[in-house]
């Protein structure tokens, strides 16, 4: 029973966070539970990968912003840019004067409007410019995708409501319990750690200050939309991941 409640779990967190070609398994909340705690290693995996694309780039002389926009274009498509959406979309909810039914409404809409895509751009180009800049671009990229869905998981813990009765959101909030939070912060930050050269301690500043930011952001939309939903995870993770970047290059 445990054995497939952990097999479902971390196929649901390969299948929900990359376009990993797994079949559909297991989906309940206890298997989502494990796809969060899972979510920051997930995250790490893919990081590196984005970040080894731009040591490569890099090496072969290509310029720095070709080098971070092509990692961060193979970042949307191994993602299928669904935290990206998510992002466009709670800019827009958020955004909005509205609050409650009428905000989730119009965050259901397939259009992006102006917040969106304003929230998009910035986000985009900070990540590109930053992975590029950075002084140990896998190291910096593993770190921030983790600290990204290290937020998610964050957001996910007991105590935080669903926004909606259903969709992902639902599926996952309030799952997360203290000691998976204990066990997986401690693991990004010992990761963060070795990001930086010579300055151990700024990773573990930037994780905790892209925490701060991408909670903050998960407060206020539970204030306005009375809970989470899959797209404030996504915007979370987007949130977390170009802090935690931007952070690494300071100084």
């Amino acid at each position: 029973m445990a054995d497939g409640r952990l097999r479902g779990g971390l196929r649901l967190a390969l299948t929900t966070f990359t376009v990993a070609p797994l079949r559909a398994g297991r989906v309940d909340r206890t298997t989502a539970e494990v796809a969060m705690a899972a979510a920051p290693a997930v995250g790490a995996l893919l990081g590196a990968l984005l970040g080894a694309v731009v040591w490569i780039s890099l090496w072969a002389n290509m310029p720095a912003l070709v080098a971070g926009g092509l990692a961060v274009a193979l970042g949307a498509l191994l993602t299928r840019g669904l935290h990206l959406d998510g992002l466009a979309d709670t800019a827009d909810g958020l955004g909005s004067y509205r609050a409650g039914p009428a905000a989730l409404e119009l965050m259901r809409r397939p259009d992006v409007g102006p917040f969106g895509v304003v929230a998009l751009v910035v986000v985009l180009v900070l990540q590109a410019a930053a992975i590029a800049g950075a002084a140990r671009p896998v190291l910096a990229g593993a770190v921030a995708l983790a600290a990204g869905r290290l937020a998610a998981t964050w957001a996910c813990r007991r105590g935080v409501p669903a926004a909606r009765p259903n969709g992902l959101g639902a599926l996952v909030a309030g799952t997360v319990g203290v000691p998976v939070l204990a066990v997986a912060t401690v693991a990004v930050g010992a990761l963060a750690a070795f990001a930086v050269p010579g300055r151990w301690w700024q990773g573990l500043v930037a994780v905790t200050v892209a925490l701060g930011v991408a909670l903050s952001l998960v407060r206020h939309a539970v204030q306005r939309l009375g809970g989470v939903t899959g797209d404030v995870l996504g915007a979370a993770i987007e949130l977390a991941t170009t802090v935690t970047l931007v952070a690494l290059t300071v100084g």
